[in-house]
């Protein structure tokens, strides 16, 4: 398998999952009771890492890898996007998740996770966008 079916697999992956996030499970959680939302939540963290981690590292690694290998303003760029999109989960995510772990639980925060997730899912959404299209240009070329 080469790197850029690699890549677009991950990506995929990725873009698949934070729009299914994006307009199911977040928005889900305003339907639960607070004390189970916050029992579900910890299971949910735990499951969603195993699946979301892998393909966090494993897109960041191609794309450094990548960039390495020859350097191009595209693959600067969607380096750029992913390192936004770990800052965006770390700044905003793991806060917010924390705070329902806690049980520190209001609508305030349901609704900043849907907000906020916006910016994550058209991250991703583009990244993908850009990777395919940079696969399709370049097997055009071929």
């Amino acid at each position: 398998m080469s790197l850029e079916i690699a890549e677009l697999l991950f990506d995929f992956g990725l873009v698949v999952l934070i729009w299914l996030i994006q307009l199911i499970v977040y928005p889900s959680f305003s339907y639960y009771q607070k004390n189970d939302l916050v029992q579900w939540h910890k299971n949910y963290t735990l499951r969603i890492g195993y699946v979301v981690m892998p393909l966090m590292i494993g897109q960041l690694s191609i794309a450094m890898v990548q960039l390495v290998r020859g350097f191009t303003i595209l693959g600067a760029i969607n380096l750029g996007l992913i390192l936004m999109v770990w800052l965006s989960t770390f700044i905003h995510f793991v806060p917010l998740h924390n705070k329902i772990a806690y049980n520190i639980l209001n609508d305030e925060i349901l609704h900043k996770l849907i907000i906020r997730n916006w910016l994550r899912t058209l991250l991703w959404t583009v990244i993908f966008g850009i990777d395919l299209m940079g696969y399709l240009i370049n097997i055009s070329l071929v």
